[in-house]
């Protein structure tokens, strides 16, 4: 087969079957071109009919010892996996020698989370926000977030309906319109019933929302974000401001203080353990820098 040939016809088959870009294109030609350039250095030429899975292994495995992110190499490995699935989808090959070969795990970033210390110093200022109606519903918003560990939008959907007063309990409403009871402290009751006071008695044409603008409408997503990160920007250890930090420190603060996973799952409304168990990775993360600052041989 030769060269030009194949990557003629490879490359036709992504622009027209497939409908890939001609940035993608671009790269899975790139990509190839090194496979080709490594199989030709290992075998003196280049016949995709005599690549088996352990070339394409020792590929990847050059890669990484030549300090490719996992990202790329994986990046990489598919365009290998889309061309040699093209071979036997032509005919070429009776089979893919590539179907088997995993590319390198792709670690999991850690979840930013602020300490209950550094949120409690911004909740319990009494100068941090403004003695009206914006100041104390920003200052539940970032409340809200903390203690309950809703997302965004969920925030910006409850309305006044979905609070119980008597069970201090939140109806939340999650992706696919799952609900989910999340409950609340008596403070927590204090500040919300005292917000509604303020709200009602300035804006008369409120809707049913909870959180909602000086004319009564209800607050959009960059509003939200706008007011977190003004008052997280305080804790300059943070690397992010977003309301999903407030978030991820709800459930590392409730692992950390001895709560069941299976219960921080249902309280965030995730589908899946998987999902919830990320914090644990926090939690564990948080325990070696105890024991590495509080053991004497720690650093032995």
């Amino acid at each position: 087969m030769a060269d030009e040939m194949w990557k003629e016809k490879f490359m036709r088959y992504l622009r027209v079957e497939k409908n890939y870009s001609s940035h993608t294109e671009i790269s899975y030609l790139n990509d190839l071109s090194q496979f080709e350039s490594f199989i030709r250095s290992e075998t003196g030429t280049f016949d995709p009919t005599n690549i088996d899975a352990d070339l394409i292994r020792i590929w990847i495995s050059q890669l990484i010892e030549n300090g490719i992110k996992p990202r790329s190499v994986n990046r990489k490995l598919s365009a290998i996996k889309s061309f040699f699935k093209y071979l036997k989808k032509t005919e070429v090959l009776k089979n893919n020698p590539a179907e088997t070969v995993h590319g390198p795990k792709i670690e999991k970033k850690l979840p930013t989370f602020a300490t209950d210390t550094d949120l409690e110093k911004i909740l319990d200022d009494e100068t941090e926000f403004s003695d009206n109606f914006e100041g104390y519903r920003d200052h539940l918003i970032l409340e809200l977030l903390y203690v309950t560990g809703m997302r965004r939008t969920e925030l910006i959907n409850l309305k006044d309906a979905d609070i119980d007063i008597y069970a201090k309990t939140l109806r939340v409403t999650g992706k696919r319109n799952k609900q989910r009871l999340i409950p609340f402290s008596d403070n927590t009751l204090y500040n919300i019933q005292k917000y509604i006071s303020l709200r009602d008695a300035k804006i008369k044409n409120n809707s049913a929302f909870l959180f909602v603008r000086n004319n009564g409408d209800p607050m959009y997503p960059a509003m939200i974000y706008k007011i977190v990160h003004t008052h997280l920007s305080r804790i300059s250890t943070l690397s992010k401001k977003s309301p999903h930090v407030l978030r991820h420190s709800f459930a590392t603060e409730m692992l950390n203080n001895g709560a069941e996973i299976n219960a921080v799952k249902e309280l965030l409304g995730h589908s899946s353990l998987a999902s919830t168990e990320i914090y644990t990775h926090v939690t564990f993360d948080e325990l070696k820098k105890v024991y590495q600052q509080a053991h004497p041989r720690a650093k032995k």
